[in-house]
């Protein structure tokens, strides 16, 4: 038998020829009356649909559906008729479309699809009996919290009117109440065995053979014998929890404590033995470093940061100690503080620094305003240290220092064998390149730079900037290369800046 159509009269006269077309094409027949069993197309929204509803839709007519014009063309497309199955009771199924569902054209093809079907998809949320709403956003848990309670009313995913369409039967996704936990009524636990008990003292022997060093009552104990379990060895642990585990002994622990100390004896695993629980590697003892206590300066004691004099060039930062400055025309200098800078960089004498500006090569000091360069060497100690070292200095800790003509320090005093130059200076020499100086130069007068101030000095010289501003870089960002980078990336821009005097030209 054809299933029969109506066709909302007031469609133009073209979508109403093209629909009767396609309704015999697919073997169906137009009324030209509402017909008792069959299809009313409508236009959604417009006042002659809502007339049609309002004068031919009733529960005692149940096999007579308002449709959009649409639906013939969703027929042809999944070929078959498709069923009305979002009607209850002879009524549309209300549905509301939420707004986390954000996309427009998807919104659009899913409100078609339920029309579609038979229900209506513009119900507000208070209303509708179906709320779709997508599944992978905070607002479809929340409305599943807020509506799981309240009978009749349904929270599905947007996919869930495909999936019905497609069955041909309406579904709600059922309400899967959580376990809250603890044991059923009527299951019976998982009694104790005395092999259970066994194993579990075998564990505590091992782990912690000596009642008194405490932790056998612990929850780690029992956490790291229930980690166990994928060893095959240790498959018996997975008949109980851990806190059952711990329970057992906790309230068995005088019998327990028997059998643990019955394996430990024929055992007799040695205090500390590596394995057991609650033992961890002894940390290796620092040496204590004394505070000097403060006195007239008349001995001089050594001190523990002798180290740090000894290390030689394999320090990177400077370190500038208060020292008490004793000029050759007896007019001393009392403490006055010394800056970090390189050793030697304030020398005349040495054959890099000719083209220096003229404030590189002297120290402003805060009683006599600039120090030439005739401070004796021997008055200034300066010794390179790497941030790790700065860490571990004691604040309170004082260096021992040559005060007027007393005999030096023990840190300072030369060790035999040392070779010195004329000036009493230590030369450093590199037997591979057959006595030339580390830094490759030879400098027989003035002292040795450090190999960090030498690349200091040279970048400076070769990218035309001052100590000071490679000096700070280096200070700051500790690597050679980067620093070398920086100046080079600094002096390309300038040299790449347009002179002014071609301007003016």
């Amino acid at each position: 038998m054809a299933v029969k159509f109506f066709i909302q009269k007031d469609l133009p006269t073209e979508l109403q020829a093209e629909l009767c077309e396609t309704i015999t094409s697919l073997g169906g027949r137009v009324e030209a009356k509402v017909p008792r069993q069959g299809f009313v197309l409508i236009q959604p929204n417009t006042n002659e649909a809502e007339r049609l509803k309002l004068c031919w839709d009733s529960p005692d007519r149940p096999d007579r559906h308002f449709v959009p014009y649409t639906y013939v063309e969703a027929c042809k497309i999944s070929g078959m008729l498709l069923k009305q199955i979002f009607v209850e009771n002879g009524e549309a199924i209300k549905f509301h479309i939420d707004s986390s569902i954000a996309n427009i054209n998807a919104r659009a093809a899913l409100s078609a699809r339920i029309m579609h079907s038979g229900g209506d998809p513009s119900a507000s949320a208070q209303t509708a009996r179906v709320i779709l709403a997508d599944p992978n956003t905070e607002i479809f848990q929340h409305l599943v919290k807020n509506y799981q309670g309240v009978p009749g009313k349904y929270v599905e995913s947007y996919l869930w009117v495909k999936k019905c369409v497609e069955k041909g039967v309406v579904v709600y996704t059922p309400l899967v109440y959580k376990n809250p936990g603890g044991r059923r009524p009527g299951e019976e636990r998982t009694q104790f065995t005395e092999e259970d008990e066994e194993h579990l003292c075998k564990w505590i022997a091992a782990k912690i053979p000596y009642k008194e060093t405490g932790g056998r009552t612990g929850n780690r104990l029992y956490q790291q014998l229930c980690d166990m379990a994928s060893d095959p060895e240790y498959a018996w642990v997975t008949r109980h929890t851990w806190q059952s585990w711990r329970e057992r002994y906790k309230k068995n622990s005088q019998r327990l404590d028997a059998m643990i100390q019955a394996i430990v004896e024929q055992k007799k695993p040695s205090l500390g033995e590596k394995g057991q629980y609650g033992y961890v590697r002894k940390p290796e003892e620092k040496p204590k470093r004394g505070r000097k206590r403060k006195d007239d300066g008349s001995s001089a004691c050594p001190s523990n940061d002798d180290d740090f004099l000894q290390a030689g060039p394999s320090h990177s930062m400077a370190m500038a100690m208060h020292i008490s400055l004793s000029a050759r025309d007896e007019h001393p200098h009392p403490g006055i503080p010394v800056p970090p800078v390189p050793v030697g960089i304030y020398q005349p004498t040495h054959p890099h620094i000719h083209g220096l500006p003229p404030h590189v090569n002297q120290m402003q000091t805060p009683e006599t305003g600039s120090m030439g360069l005739g401070v004796p060497q021997d008055s200034v100690v300066v010794v390179r240290r790497s941030p790790a070292e700065e860490e571990m200095e004691d604040e309170e800790a004082e260096w021992e220092v040559k005060v007027g003509n007393d005999p030096p320090p023990l840190w300072g005093k030369r060790r035999a064998g040392e070779d010195l130059d004329g000036n009493g200076k230590r030369v450093r020499v590199n037997e591979e390149n057959n006595g030339r100086l580390a830094s490759g130069l030879t400098q027989p007068d003035g002292p040795i730079l450090h190999v960090v101030d030498q690349s200091i000095l040279d970048i400076a010289r070769e990218f035309r900037f001052t100590v000071e501003e490679v000096q700070e870089y280096y200070d700051r960002c500790g690597a050679m290369d980067r620093t070398r980078g920086r100046f080079k990336k600094m002096r390309d821009t300038l040299l790449a800046l347009a002179d002014d005097l071609d301007h003016v030209a």
